[in-house]
């Protein structure tokens, strides 16, 4: 296989990769949330002036709860995709891929008051 063919592969890959990115900023409203919420952790942090440790641990954390949010709306697109009628298993499926994204939530925001609070907590007493 020639270099250009292999270039063109990746460009390829990658441009679909960005479309589904934009396809689920369009279409799920969790996952706008989740981006707004990223935006205030990266803005808080830059105010609260973070180590490099402290910002690998929230950039991981971000990536977590956003990996699950995209996860979980494959799951739920390929679910409805399969069985738009509703069906016991299914509502299973996506409970199950909903019950990811709330863990990664609730361990994001476990994590975020160990590293914002005490330094809140400086500025305030």
């Amino acid at each position: 296989m020639s270099l250009e063919l292999k270039d063109k592969r990746k460009i390829i890959g990658f441009s679909y990769a960005w479309n589904g990115l934009k396809e689920i900023v369009r279409s799920e409203r969790n996952f706008r949330i989740h981006l707004t919420i990223t935006v205030l952790v990266i803005i808080t942090g830059l105010l609260l002036h973070l180590s490099a440790l402290e910002w690998g641990i929230i950039i991981l954390t971000i990536g977590l709860v956003l990996t699950a949010e995209v996860t979980n709306s494959a799951i739920e697109k390929t679910i409805d995709y399969l069985r738009p009628e509703i069906h016991p298993s299914a509502k299973v499926i996506k409970d199950v891929a909903a019950g990811a994204v709330l863990v990664a939530a609730v361990i994001s925001v476990v994590i975020g008051v160990l590293i914002f609070w005490p330094k809140i907590e400086s500025l305030i007493f």
